[in-house]
């Protein structure tokens, strides 16, 4: 049996992902098909609209084969730091190829970008010219890579993919990157043929239909939704209450006392980025530094938390199944399927993240769940 690896957040599964699924079932039909998702929390610093077991249950409905819990102290950082916490989980499962959508969709370039990322001893001390001109991090990034290799670089598909390979090759790991062409925006707010999942969040704050854009099994799903705008009242408590936020990570030096100032003058959480947000701080570092705060991720924590100390299985089908049997003797970390009393540490704090995430909305529970989606043997 051979395996193909998807990162994704399905936030929500939408006809985009739907997609991707059925061209790599094109490219590859034999191929167990494994995601890599991330729980409760996104990347960007946001809340899932519905739970990891909901979005589990989706995914196995719609061709996936084994859904696996990327843990959140690299589901809510930065691009480089997600791409390691995946791509490795992806390793151990031995995973042969990740797929993933591409603006450019030209694998070489990427590499290309990758590598002078990695060996160029130019690179660093540019971001850091760049970065003294006022730019922020992900523009003196596209900035060096631009002066190095005449290669443009910056949509977030692109921006991540580039992260997997600088995993993969930082690593040694043996596992081929593989592009399909992205055909909608992330950025877009707005409906389309096929929506971005951006779009469809925020279709869904306005009580708007969306069930003409995600897979028609879906949308039973979509009875009480999770918004981070609905943590705020959460969000003001412990800014307004904890005396020392510079000990959470991603608050830098200076942003705490800036925090603590602009929280009296927020009502809204859109208002609390915006009277925040500036050259030096962009959208997505604030959101990830405001989740981090509401989820008591603290830099000890970070620190704690650097590699991948166990695999959580959060779901699977019967090809899935019989993939896990295959490979299981040769994973030399522990595969979690069940919540016992001796959790590991990084499992704990996980546990920790879905308290915090059930203050607001419907319900996850944790305890010894897992999706099983049996009886698929004309599937493939």
């Amino acid at each position: 049996m051979k395996a193909i690896g998807i990162i994704a957040e399905y936030n929500p599964f939408h006809n985009g992902h739907l997609y991707q699924i059925q061209k790599i079932k094109e490219m590859y039909p034999n191929y167990t098909i494994v995601v890599v998702m991330t729980g409760n929390f996104t990347e960007r610093g946001n809340v899932a609209i519905i739970d990891k077991f909901k979005r589990t249950e989706i995914a196995l409905n719609n061709n996936v084969d084994l859904v696996i819990e990327l843990p959140y102290p690299f589901a809510t950082q930065s691009a480089d730091t997600f791409a390691y916490g995946a791509i490795t989980i992806l390793e151990k499962l031995q995973v042969e190829k990740v797929i993933f959508g591409s603006e450019s969709d030209n694998i070489e370039d990427l590499k290309t970008i990758a590598k002078v990322q990695i060996d160029n001893k130019d690179f660093e001390k540019l971001v850091k010219i760049y970065s003294k001109l006022g730019n922020n991090y992900p523009t003196s990034i596209a900035s060096a890579v631009y002066d190095l290799t005449n290669k443009k670089i910056n949509t977030p598909n692109d921006l991540l993919g580039v992260s997997y390979i600088k995993t993969i090759l930082e690593n040694n790991y043996k596992i081929e990157p593989i592009t399909i062409k992205r055909i909608n925006n992330y950025h877009d707010k707005k409906l389309s043929n096929i929506s971005s999942a951006t779009s469809i969040r925020e279709a869904l704050k306005k009580n708007e239909s969306v069930k003409d854009h995600i897979p028609k099994d879906s949308y039973k799903y979509f009875d009480k939704l999770h918004f981070i705008e609905d943590y705020f009242d959460i969000i003001k408590y412990k800014i307004l209450t904890d005396n020392d936020l510079s000990k959470y990570c991603t608050v830098d030096e200076g942003i705490d006392l800036l925090l603590k100032k602009q929280i009296l003058k927020s009502y809204s959480y859109e208002e609390l980025i915006k009277n925040i947000k500036s050259k030096r701080y962009t959208y997505n570092k604030i959101t990830r530094m405001i989740l981090h705060i509401l989820c008591n991720f603290t830099k000890d924590k970070k620190e704690l938390f650097k590699d991948i100390s166990y695999i959580r299985i959060l779901g699977f089908n019967d090809y899935g199944k019989s993939y896990l049997n295959k490979i299981k003797k040769e994973i030399d970390i522990p595969i979690i399927s069940k919540i016992t009393r001796n959790k590991d540490p990084m499992l704990e704090f996980e546990l920790s993240t879905t308290n915090i995430y059930n203050l607001k909305g419907n319900i996850c529970k944790e305890e010894n769940k897992i999706i099983y989606k049996g009886d698929n043997n004309d599937k493939k």
